[in-house]
Order: C-alpha cells, then structure tokens, then sequence
C-alpha cells in the first residue's frame, strides 16, 4: 500500500478485514465464515458478521477461544510491516531507531482516596457511593462495577499499583487513565506520538504529577524535541526499548487513529503485547473495550431493558414502529434471554473500527486461556474529539438521553475506567466460565445494555432530538 511501517497486504482493508473474520469463524462456525467470504457488500453488512462471530462463542468457552486464537493468527498471518512478516518485525535485529529513556519525576503528593470527577465536582466518600448506587438504579453500570469501584475505594493502597510499570500507549488519548496514574503516583511509561503538541501535554502533566514517568527519546542535533514514538512505523525500536525495563509491565493499549489506520496501531500494539507476554510471561495487558460493539449480556441488564420497554409508551412506539417498517424503537431483547445479546454497533464508525476493537477483545480471551493477567472493561459512552467530530454521533450522543442512555465526559470515564483497571490488577479475581462473561464483568456500559430499543433502531431518533440540544 505504499505505507511504512505496519500495512494490509494489499489496498482493500475490505479484504483483509473478510478474511481476517472468515478465517476467525472457520473452525468454530463454518457456515459463518462462509459467509463472511460470500459477502458482496461488506461496508453495508458487516454488522451482522460481526454480531455472529460473538453468537459463536457464547455457551462454550472453546469455540469463543477459537475464534479469538484463529482471528488473531490469521491478522497477524496476513498483516505486513514494510517487506516482512509483522512478527518478524520485532524479532528481526536491524534498528532503524534506538530509543534512550527520558524520565520526568514530579513532585506532587500522590492522591491517598479514590475520587471521580463528575459534573463539576469530585466524588469521593459517600458521595462516590451513592453516585454508584445511582448509576446502578438507572441501569447506568453493572453492580458487578459498582461493587469493583468500591473495593477499590476500600484499598487506596492499590492506586500507586505499587511493583508495576504501567506502559500507556496512547497517553495523549482522552480516554487513557495517564493522568489519573500520575495523580496516584503510579510508575509510568508513556508512548505516543513524536509530535510536540502531544509531547508537550505528556511532559506537562508529568512535571504536575506525584509519578515518575518514562518517555522514549530519540538523539537529534537539531534542537527539537526528540521524545515520542510511533508504534506504527518504529514497533521493533520500541519493543526491544521496554525490553529494558525491569519489573513486571502492563501494557495498556488505548491508542485510536481515523479508519485503517487505526486497525495498523491496533495490530502494532497487538503484535507488541505477543512479544511481551512470550518474552516476559508475567506481563499484564489493559484494554478498554467500545460500548459500541456487540456484547452477550447477563440475565440482569435484560430484565432491566424488558422492564423499561414494558414501560415505555405505546403510544409513541406504535405509530413509529408502523411508518418506519419496523425498523425503529424495535425491542432490544426477547423475554427471558439469558445471556442476550447486545449489538450496538454503530455503522458511522465503519468497519475498520469494529475489527481494530475486536482484535483486542481477541487478544483479551487468548491471553486469558494463556493464564496472562487481563484488564478488560466496557467502557461508557464518552463524549471525545474523535466521537463528537461527527455530527451525526455528536447528535445521538446529545439526544441518547431521552433512551436511558448517559454519555460521559472523558474526566469522568477515564479515572473511573482506570480505577477498574486497578481493581483488575490487584484484587486477584477469578476469571469467569466463559469469554463473554469476562467481557460483561464490571462493564460501565452507560445504559446501552439497559436501554428498552435496539440501540440502532434508536439511533436516528436520538440525534434528531439531539440537534436541537447542540444548536442551544
């Protein structure tokens, strides 16, 4: 494709994105990937494909670990870096970059209580609780979450996750928990792109923090600022850099792009986690998984989403229902589903984004059955650049309000998000039976799972209602 660095094998992200899901499903669900590989409109269908490459998986643990094993072989089977393998790219021994480590120590007092910012305050104490508790009556988060955050609350010792080195790729991302670690006084190293307004905000909240940060550096004779990497184009640089880090490491992967580009980091940072885990077996790995996705969901939320359609008005959904076809306010669960299953994939966020985020639930599951350590947690709707940019889920995100659904500010979803990810590292909870139980496990879903109407089928509906809430 003319790219450097991490790359499709050929112009069609389409391709690879069929074969990659195709050769997924092979094994567990043979029908399913042969019709992943019949697809003739994949920008307009692949919703359902990647609806059904969950269903596969659910009710047993071996066919979901299947699809996540054979979907990730088959990435990084087909994915390039410049002329080789991608694998091969790692543990190649030509550098085009070395990396020397730039530390930034502040000198703030780590935080010692769990505190939240929400809507102009922090929430700390019993203020906290009874937010959770809040949240947990409007179908908002999951008790499971409710009951993680106040363990966490419970053990303030476990913010400085003290004996980790926390490696952030993607600091600068709204939705990555750096500035919350830096509060806490968490050992961390921070990766993102070699761009001075970025590094600039890396250094920035460094300097502010009660955290000793490491940050890769480059030698320049020009006087710029040499810090930053980018995993796409110098993934071996960086590798064979944390290499040298003592400890154990997590390496957190909250790294976003526009379109193909952010299935090339998200394979970058995958091929990276590979290496870690094989080279240092005790390394943990930390994802946030989109609640834009399609989920099983437990028994609770779809009571929870069945009690709120049974209450919603007949006669609002009657007339909308008849003069759409059926296709809006469509009930989100069958009676009695048990799990049921959530799909609110959103098409305005294409297909490149859909795989790039499933790849890392992929990894999530495979790294669990290797016995690795696993923070994966479903993040709320939040209200980032890269979301409100688009008008149109700028719109529904103003509107899904009026459908149960609160959308976060990032404060607000990445300290929550980041103190799930502490009660992941330190409490030593079990894995769960199945893959998609680990998945719906202290999910802060933001009411998608609760609400009463297919979430697409709402979609239209909330940003027609939202517009007015953007234009005041």
């Amino acid at each position: 494709m003319g790219l450097e660095g991490v790359s499709f094998p050929t112009e069609s992200t389409s391709a690879a994105a069929r074969t990659i899901l195709s050769d997924a499903l092979r094994k567990a669900d043979p029908v399913g990937a042969r019709a992943v590989e019949n697809e003739t409109n994949w920008r307009r269908n692949y919703l359902n494909h990647f609806r059904r490459a969950l269903e596969a998986g659910i009710g047993e643990a071996t066919a979901a670990q299947s699809i996540a094993i054979e979907g990730l072989r088959s990435a990084h089977e087909l994915m390039r870096f410049g002329d080789v393998a991608l694998d091969d790219a790692i543990t190649g021994t030509a550098l085009s970059q070395v990396f020397h480590t730039r530390t930034v120590t502040g000198g703030a007092d780590p935080e010692t209580e769990l505190s939240i910012p929400y809507r102009g305050e922090r929430l700390r104490g019993k203020t906290l609780l009874a937010q959770l508790d809040a949240w947990v009556e409007r179908g908002v988060i999951t008790q499971s979450c409710s009951e993680a955050v106040q363990t966490v609350q419970e053990h303030p010792e476990w913010l400085r996750l003290e004996g980790d080195t926390i490696v952030v790729l993607g600091a600068g991302a709204e939705m990555a928990p750096y500035r919350a670690l830096l509060r806490w006084g968490a050992e961390v190293v921070a990766i993102d792109l070699p761009r001075p307004d970025v590094q600039e905000r890396v250094r920035t909240h460094a300097e502010q923090s009660a955290s000793r940060v490491h940050v890769p550096a480059r030698i320049v004779t020009n006087g710029d600022d040499d810090s930053g990497a980018d995993l796409v184009t110098e993934l071996s640089a960086v590798a064979h850099w944390l290499d040298g880090f003592k400890g154990r490491l997590v390496l957190g992967n909250y790294c976003y792009a526009d379109g193909a580009s952010h299935v090339r980091v998200s394979m970058a940072a995958d091929a990276l986690a590979a290496h870690l885990v094989q080279q240092r077996p005790d390394t943990a790995l930390a994802f946030l998984a989109t609640p834009t996705d399609t989920f099983a969901v437990p028994a609770a939320e779809v009571a929870y989403a069945n009690r709120a359609y049974a209450e919603s008005s007949t006669m609002l959904r009657a007339p909308l229902r008849m003069i759409s076809g059926g296709r809006l306010l469509q009930r989100n669960y069958p009676p009695g589903a048990d799990p049921g299953v959530c799909d609110a994939l959103v098409p305005q966020q294409g297909p490149n984004y859909a795989l790039a985020k499933r790849l890392q639930r992929w990894r999530a599951t495979a790294a669990r059955t290797q016995g690795t350590t696993v923070s994966l947690n479903v993040a709320p709707a939040t209200r980032t650049r890269s979301v409100v940019k688009n008008k149109a889920l700028a719109a529904a995100y103003a509107g899904a309000h009026r459908f149960g659904v609160e959308v976060f500010e990032p404060a607000t979803s990445n300290t929550l998000m980041a103190a799930l990810m502490a009660y992941d590292l330190k409490s030593g909870a079990a894995s769960q039976p199945e893959p998609w139980q680990d998945e719906a496990v202290n999910a802060a879903h933001g009411g998608l799972w609760t609400t009463a109407y297919h979430p697409r089928s709402a979609l239209g509906l909330a940003a027609v209602l939202g517009i007015g809430a953007l234009r005041g």
